[in-house]
């Protein structure tokens, strides 16, 4: 077996973890990043490589034998990716500080839908299987209409986050960007391969460790406690609105301090997971969606208003707090900043390496 069938082999099964300080595995993904389009055809002319396969998943295999016995290998890579890490977000022609004013524009994160589904799947489900006559159907035209604007305006807003985020990423000098789009790998910190997340403290998390705490679920506390002073819940309310109702009662009643008591100890469960972040890591693999199943290094951006968490969403657009915070990270990133995990999923074992960087607003 030759390398390049090796670790394209591993790349394949998902162990990303064995691609960790190993210089042929390194080059592979290297290599892997350039084997797009008219990607390959310019490298190759550009430093004088003459391939002689024509179809893209050969000239891989070539290109990667022929570098691997080349001694300037990844000066060459390192050189030809850097040249393009800031192609990366201009490639498109895309004007950042009007996306950054458009998604300023945005008021609300609703998704119209089910966001754990695609939209299509969310029409079918509520409206093409259940409803059999098309003049009631008809009526409902406007608000199709209404949740697939919300769905689509939501999609937009953490797509150009994102976007925008990952080129705070890839503008700095110790990050290679994986310019292909290589599955798993969206840039290199110091040669390690990084997969980039984008997200929020989970609630679900939150749940858990608020259940540790109180003894109970966060909606089955503040119902003992308004129950305690004769306030009783509406049942024809959601679990999420039943907890905002409880809430605003409470506070109505004079019992302000339940809510700050709650307050305090979801900062304290915050706070903690700062500063071990490792459970909250391995939760996250081992809570990801199945469609999107992998076992990459990833680094996470979780961003955390800790005020208000159902507002987390607007700091996806706060550049000017996010930006600081990932050349800090960049700055001080050492071969001890990535923690190695162990996790489970259907009952396999999984490492990965990984680590969190959060965003806090006071």
């Amino acid at each position: 077996m030759t390398n390049f069938e090796k670790w394209d082999k591993e790349f394949r099964a998902n162990n990303l973890f064995a691609f960790n300080n190993e210089e042929k595995a390194l080059l592979y993904l290297k290599v892997r990043a350039i084997c797009r389009g008219k990607l390959i055809q310019e490298f190759t002319e550009k430093y004088e490589f003459k391939l002689n396969s024509t179809k893209v998943n050969d000239q891989f295999s070539e290109l990667y034998g022929i570098l691997e016995n080349c001694p300037e290998r990844m000066s060459i890579l390192n050189s030809y990716l850097r040249d393009r890490n800031n192609e990366w977000y201009k490639k498109m022609g895309i004007d950042e500080e009007k996306v950054k004013s458009g998604l300023r524009k945005i008021n609300a994160y609703e998704w119209g839908g089910d966001q754990n589904n695609s939209l299509d799947q969310y029409l079918v489900r509520r409206y093409i299987k259940v409803i059999s006559d098309y003049d009631t159907l008809q009526k409902k035209a406007n608000e199709i209409a209404e949740n697939a604007w919300k769905f689509v305006q939501t999609s937009w807003y953490n797509n150009w986050t994102s976007y925008l985020i990952e080129s705070l990423f890839k503008k700095h000098e110790r990050v290679l960007s994986a310019i292909g789009e290589i599955k798993s790998v969206d840039f290199f910190i110091d040669d390690y391969p990084i997969d980039l997340k984008v997200t929020y403290f989970p609630n679900e998390y939150m749940e858990k460790k608020l259940k540790a705490k109180l003894g109970h679920k966060e909606i089955t506390w503040l119902k003992n406690k308004a129950k305690s002073w004769g306030i009783k819940p509406d049942k024809n309310l959601t679990d999420a609105e039943q907890i905002t109702y409880l809430k605003e009662e409470l506070e109505n009643h004079g019992h302000s301090e339940v809510i700050t008591e709650l307050a305090k100890e979801k900062r304290s469960i915050i706070n903690e997971t700062c500063k071990q972040p490792k459970e909250l890591i391995k939760w996250l693999y081992e809570n990801q969606s199945s469609r999107l199943f992998g076992a990459e290094n990833r680094l996470f951006l979780i961003l955390v208003d800790a005020k208000d968490m159902k507002q987390s969403w607007k700091m996806k657009r706060a550049f000017s707090l996010i930006e600081p915070k990932i050349n800090d990270y960049l700055n001080n990133f050492t071969a001890n900043s990535l923690k190695e995990i162990n996790f489970i999923v259907n009952k396999q074992n999984y490492t990965a390496l990984s680590d969190i960087i959060f965003i806090m607003k006071e």
